[in-house]
């Protein structure tokens, strides 16, 4: 298995969990120029990372491919007990991130910049702030009591932690939120994610 990634992308997500799973995989590390590149448009016509090629068949989007890794790798007990209810729920927070909390730092990455207007870029950037407040608040009240946003470890965590990392970069107020600093603690001293962010050069 060969994963492309970016420093500190949603790609990191996927290469923690391929720590976790402990198979044998290539991290290729790719910059937003490469990835702009015929050749990797030839692997993701997207530009985009993640990408996972596993012989001659490539997948991408990172739901997909999280979803991929736990079936192929369901001793590693990455989506629930098992149990039709806890890989849902385990599906509920990972969709919550990757389809709420993941784009609405999209104004905070420069998707409104088209906007040509300071002030109206600026209240972009606060309305995303506030929403991701509310995402970050939701999960913080799920974490009471729990090392992992499930209960168990799954390809969640991975994930909500690498939006953490970016709400913390661009200025979200996460203040009072103990139980997210507590879990960004737990996954900060992981031995996988350590492994996974030193690849990527992030520690």
């Amino acid at each position: 298995m060969k994963l492309f990634t970016s420093p500190g992308a949603c790609s990191l997500a996927d290469h923690i969990v391929l720590q976790w799973i402990g198979a044998p995989f290539e991290a290729q590390i790719v910059t937003r120029e490469q990835r702009a590149s015929p050749e990797y448009r030839a692997i993701n016509p997207a530009g985009a990372v993640p990408a996972l090629q596993v012989g001659d068949w490539t997948l991408t989007q990172n739901s997909a491919i999280l979803h991929y890794l736990t079936d192929r790798f369901p001793e590693a007990g990455l989506c629930g007990d098992g149990s039709p209810e806890s890989r849902a729920e385990v599906n509920r927070w990972l969709a919550t991130v990757n389809a709420d909390v993941h784009p609405a730092f999209k104004p905070l990455f420069g998707a409104t910049a088209y906007l040509e207007d300071e002030g109206a870029i600026a209240k972009s950037h606060d309305n995303a702030r506030k929403q991701l407040r509310t995402y970050f608040e939701r999960v913080d009240a799920q974490l009471a009591d729990k090392d992992w946003v499930t209960g168990s470890r799954s390809i969640a965590d991975p994930y909500w932690f690498v939006v953490t990392q970016w709400a913390k970069k661009v200025g979200v107020d996460l203040s009072g939120l103990d139980n997210l600093a507590r879990f960004d603690a737990h996954m900060a001293a992981d031995a996988g994610v350590q492994a996974a962010q030193r690849a990527e050069g992030l520690i």
